[in-house]
């Protein structure tokens, strides 16, 4: 799809999740599109929270295709009954097509994938793995500050992908023909550990940095330190089902639906943190 063409098509989009990694550049796309976007968070001019349900129909009002992507998880307790009931005030409100962004391997989150193919509404689901940009603009990005990569992930494998590869496939499903009732499932053209990625931010930035692999007690006490146990619960699970395997081979869902490879992790993040190599003095060590 040319995202540069501009559209006179009078469909309005909508992106829940428009503050997100995904959501924002979605958004980004579509607007560069020419195409009517409505941006739905939490602080937007018009609020869309989770947690208060009564202000969905006012979002979705006059939505024609809507992006959806679920804090915190769709593994998350309670998920599909929240999803069910999007779904419910979509249909009412008229949407006429859903993009579903969910979790790859995670059996919850397939449960709301179901939940979604199965509203009545033409839907589309994206199931996507941990994405590359966690390591420059998410949860792991402190790594090449302190120079350790924590996680509970062992040495299992794990084909990252890029949240640009994500957005440009979310935006042919919403804006091109025959995806409806699809499932891709979208990762990166190669599987790494994550001792192999702390070798890439190494190469990258010019920084030392070495992967620490941590037990999942260890991880869940780390987390909740930080983020609370309930978040700490929910990760630690994830990381629990995901990384055992299951993930490891890459799929051909970003080339089957662009028509191109997908982004490699060592070209992410050298574009994103390259610049670190101008500010860091050469290791001694």
């Amino acid at each position: 799809m040319d995202t540069n063409a501009f559209s006179t098509d009078p469909t309005t989009f909508a992106v829940i999740g428009a503050t997100g990694k995904t959501g924002r550049r979605v958004a980004a796309l579509l607007e560069a599109g020419g195409h009517a976007v409505r941006r739905l968070a939490r602080g937007t001019a018009l609020p869309f929270d989770w947690e208060q349900p009564d202000g969905w129909a006012r979002a979705l009002d006059g939505v024609d295709r809507l992006y959806v992507t679920y804090v915190p998880d769709l593994a998350a307790p309670g998920a599909d009954v929240t999803i069910t009931r999007l779904t419910e005030v979509a249909r009412s409100a008229g949407v006429r097509h859903i993009v579903l962004l969910s979790g790859r391997g995670e059996q919850g989150a397939r449960r709301c994938e179901e939940i979604v193919l199965g509203s009545g509404i033409p839907a589309t689901i994206v199931s996507a793995g941990w994405f590359t940009e966690n390591f420059t603009e998410g949860m792991l990005n402190n790594a090449v500050q302190t120079g350790v990569l924590a996680l509970a992930a062992g040495a299992v494998r794990e084909p990252f992908v890029s949240v640009d590869d994500v957005a440009a496939v979310v935006v042919e499903a919403l804006t091109g023909e025959g995806h409806a009732g699809r499932r891709y499932e979208v990762t990166g053209p190669e599987s790494l550990t994550l001792a192999e990625v702390a070798a890439l931010l190494t190469e990258v930035t010019g920084r030392d940095v070495r992967y620490v692999p941590m037990g999942f007690d260890d991880f869940h006490a780390a987390v909740a330190a930080e983020a609370g146990a309930e978040t700490a619960t929910l990760l630690t699970e994830l990381c629990r089902e995901v990384f055992d395997g299951r993930n490891e081979r890459p799929t051909d869902g970003v080339s089957q639906v662009l028509g191109r490879e997908p982004h490699d992790v060592r070209t992410v993040l050298a574009e994103a943190l390259a610049p670190e190599r101008a500010t860091v003095a050469p290791s001694t060590s």
